[in-house]
């Protein structure tokens, strides 16, 4: 069964960086495209960034929401199955709950990943 597992989350101060991993099983990882999504307190959750599959993989398949255009990159590693979301110059509005995500006829999501920024 399709499995995501996200790791590498935790509390940075403002200005720091993360390195998210998802490693994911169960289905053919370089055939899918990829998304990272996060949820605030209180808030609906919403699509952080988007990587196409093996086909689209370059920088074009590459897409970010506006608030992290710039200082997330998102990338994949088809030979150990795993999502990447590197996030600099982090700012406490980045704080939330981060989920991999994928679609295979339906959604799959990760168990999520709590990022806090602070000082």
């Amino acid at each position: 069964q399709v499995q995501l597992v996200e790791s590498g989350g935790g509390l940075v101060h403002p200005g720091g960086s993360l390195r998210l991993s998802c490693a994911a099983s169960g289905f053919s990882f370089s055939n899918y495209a990829m998304k990272w999504y996060r949820q605030a307190p209180g808030k609906e959750r919403e699509w952080v960034a988007g990587i196409g599959d093996v086909a689209r993989a370059g920088d074009r398949a590459r897409t970010y929401a506006d608030s992290v255009k710039g200082r997330f990159t998102i990338s994949r590693d088809n030979a150990k199955n795993t999502l990447y979301l590197q996030m600099n110059s982090l700012k406490p509005e980045d704080t939330a709950v981060y989920y991999c995500n994928t679609y295979i006829y339906k959604n799959y999501w990760g168990q999520g990943i709590q990022v806090t920024v602070s000082s």
